[in-house]
């Protein structure tokens, strides 16, 4: 249908008296294509191998000389000092002492991969997963390295990568936000890292705490829908002669745009979020009991139901900035954390696979920065940070599952062969999402950004 004389305002005003001016915003914006719904769903810039995203964060930064890079040499080599001048940028001989994992490492799968007992779960569905062991990253500071795995940049708060494949591709489901987060409370570096930041703020991630009521203001205030119908159109009038003197203000159009995803989600979120219906073979597969409101199966779990009613890009934040995989002064905090987290992600992972979705979802694992393989005694029971070398994973979605890409030096201190900054992280996911990264830009003052910034490649090796 071609509407060419008539404007946004004049279609909203002359069929006002039928559905309400929410539900009109969007069928207007259906009708004349992205310029007016900035959330309407686009094909990318090449044949896509994923839909959808699950980006599975844990915070802290997780030890992956003890969950997946398997460095037989750290154990033969414990106690043995090392001289740390070369990556601690100091002059001196600054010594160190190597530590060797708390945890045994066994092979898995037809594929062999080595992975940790902290993950018995995960090395179950090992072959449908892709390890990277030669991550790095410029910071081994909590904020920025956070900030870094989440917008591209360490320094300044710029969009999250959510927020990117929301404005790249829109959404498939015009009543859920097209970026959701799970999550009982941010990471480090607060909310920004699932903001919008300069792009129009329907892009930006909404935040949903797991518990009883994870959606607490989403029910309407009105018992009759005709009533709220009536106050919807109200606002939406209201909202329009505002807007007139003001046809630059993103915010507004945002505030506008939130109204219709609420008023669509009263009718979907409530059933995605509602559990009931699920078999108890497929709770226990998540590690949950019937009625649990929270956890990481919860995360899981319902990421999946989302994912099925096209929530675009789902990140899942394994616990905030206290409490978490920060280890400094014992790594047997370890364990307890895996446990938490390795039977859900395994089930998401067999879920997804069983229902046939796994082939266009692409589940993402990843921290913030790895571990030192030393410290400063041997006898030290915990590890510092490490931003040199670390340990990430992707499954489904085009990936080559079984697959390890990269290593690092014998004792997983610096990174060896095929190493993946951050920024070829990003690339690769936005790849198989469709996305060529250096032509997803926006403008902003006076320059072109992305999210891999000026660098970032591909990395072919990992694609089925």
């Amino acid at each position: 249908m071609n509407l060419p004389d008539t404007t946004r305002r004049e279609f909203l005003h002359r069929a006002s008296g039928g559905f309400g001016s929410v539900a009109l915003a969007g069928l207007w914006n259906d009708l004349q294509g992205a310029p007016l719904n900035p959330l309407v769903a686009r094909q990318g810039h090449h044949l896509a191998k994923a839909d959808r995203v699950i980006f599975l964060y844990s915070t802290g930064g997780v030890s992956h000389v003890d969950t997946f890079n398997h460095r037989p040499r750290l154990t033969v080599d414990h106690a043995k000092s090392v001289t740390a001048s070369r990556w601690l940028n100091k002059t001196g001989q600054y010594k160190r002492y190597l530590i060797k994992p708390r945890w045994a490492f066994q092979q898995y799968g037809e594929s062999g991969t080595w992975v940790s007992d902290l993950f018995p779960q995960l090395g179950s569905v090992i072959d449908d997963i892709c390890v990277f062991n030669a991550m790095h990253c410029e910071s081994d500071g909590h904020d920025k390295a956070t900030l870094a795995a989440h917008t591209g940049s360490a320094q300044f708060a710029r969009p999250s990568a959510g927020s990117w494949v929301s404005y790249g591709l829109g959404t498939q489901n015009q009543n859920l936000p097209s970026f959701m987060v799970l999550a009982p409370a941010a990471p480090y570096a607060g909310a920004q890292t699932w903001g919008s930041d300069f792009l129009p703020a329907c892009h930006q991630g909404t935040q949903v705490v797991p518990g009883k009521n994870p959606l607490p203001n989403i029910r309407p205030r009105v018992a009759r829908p005709e009533l709220q119908k009536m106050e919807l159109d109200l606002l939406a009038r209201l909202n329009r002669t505002h807007r007139k003197a003001r046809a630059a203000d993103q915010a507004l159009d945002a505030r506008i745009r939130s109204f219709e995803t609420a008023f669509g989600m009263q009718r979907e979120a409530p059933e995605a979020f509602d559990l009931s219906g699920e078999t108890e073979a497929t709770l226990k597969l998540y590690g949950l009991e019937r009625g649990a409101t929270s956890g990481f199966g919860w995360q899981c779990l319902v990421a999946r139901r989302l994912a099925e009613r096209g929530v675009r890009f789902l990140e899942l934040i394994d616990v905030g900035s206290n409490s978490n995989w920060d280890s400094h002064g014992n790594m047997a905090d370890h364990a307890r954390l895996a446990r938490a987290i390795d039977r859900p992600i395994a089930g998401l992972l067999t879920d997804l696979k069983q229902r046939g979705m796994l082939e266009r979802t692409l589940v993402v694992w990843t921290t913030e920065f790895g571990r030192t393989p030393f410290n400063t005694n041997a006898n030290h029971a915990g590890r510092e940070h490490h931003n040199f070398c670390f340990s990430s994973w992707m499954a489904g979605g085009g990936i080559r599952g079984g697959h390890v890409h990269g290593t690092s030096d014998e004792h997983g201190i610096l990174t060896d062969q095929d190493a993946v900054h951050t920024h070829d992280f990003n690339a690769t996911m936005l790849h198989l999402l469709g996305i060529d990264h250096e032509r997803l830009t926006y403008r902003h003052a006076g320059r072109d950004f992305r999210l891999t910034d000026v660098h970032g490649e591909v990395i072919h090796d990992v694609i089925a």
